[in-house]
């Protein structure tokens, strides 16, 4: 019914920049919080950044100052501006809503199928 597709991840060296975007598609209603997380090897996955539908953000303290989120809420996308990119960046990045689709009324938590971010020299 949903589809979040993620695009954009790579490999980077230190200081250096990335743009992920991810798309939602289907039968959607209407799209609240959109947010990025990450997961390294043997770690938990974490929140990166989330921004909600009226626009307000919200950042992980490790990348406050270096990432931007944003959104187009008319092509149902969500974006995820890193600059400065640090070893430590590197991770799966998943792009996660809740969506309300058309067929229920229930908002339920989505999920895109992760994309690599390496950041090496």
């Amino acid at each position: 019914q949903v589809q979040l597709v993620e695009s954009g991840g790579g490999l980077v060296q230190p200081g250096g920049s990335l743009r992920l975007s991810c798309a939602a598609s289907g039968s959607i209603f209407s799209i609240y919080t959109m947010g990025w997380y990450r997961q390294a090897p043997g770690k938990q996955r974490e929140l990166v950044a989330d921004i909600r539908s009226n626009g307000r953000t919200n950042y992980a303290d490790s990348v406050k100052g270096r990432f931007t989120i944003s959104r187009d809420n008319a092509k149902n996308t969500v974006y995820l501006q890193m600059n400065s990119l640090k070893f430590e960046d590197t991770a799966v990045y998943y792009c996660n809503a809740a969506i309300r689709t058309i067929t229920h009324p229930s908002v339920n938590n989505y999920w895109g199928q992760g994309t690599q971010v390496t950041v090496s020299s």
